[in-house]
């Protein structure tokens, strides 16, 4: 018998630096890849991880720069951090 179900539970991941002023969700994990940053990829996700933004972490967008919604403004717990789009674009959300 063959199964055709969707699996359950499954949420599609979005980069946070696509993510708009009120969004709310949890960091599913962190993927640095190519262009995200000036700094070598795994310096960045050691930063961001030093940040706060680990896995199951709550995070909010708070607030969103007047010029090309740059830099954004995030909460991620108890802590608000300001994070350019390009490096927040290595923190996947759900």
């Amino acid at each position: 018998m063959v199964d055709n179900d969707p699996p359950v539970n499954v949420q599609p991941s979005l980069p946070l630096g696509h993510a708009h002023r009120g969004f709310c969700g949890r960091i599913q994990a962190i993927h640095v890849g190519e262009g995200v940053s000036d700094l070598p990829g795994n310096e960045l996700e050691n930063r961001l991880i030093e940040l706060g933004f680990v896995e199951g972490a709550s995070v909010k967008i708070l607030h969103e720069g007047p010029f090309s919604g740059d830099p954004i403004a995030v909460r991620v717990n108890n802590a608000t951090i300001a994070l350019r789009r390009r490096e927040a674009m290595a923190i996947l959300v759900i």
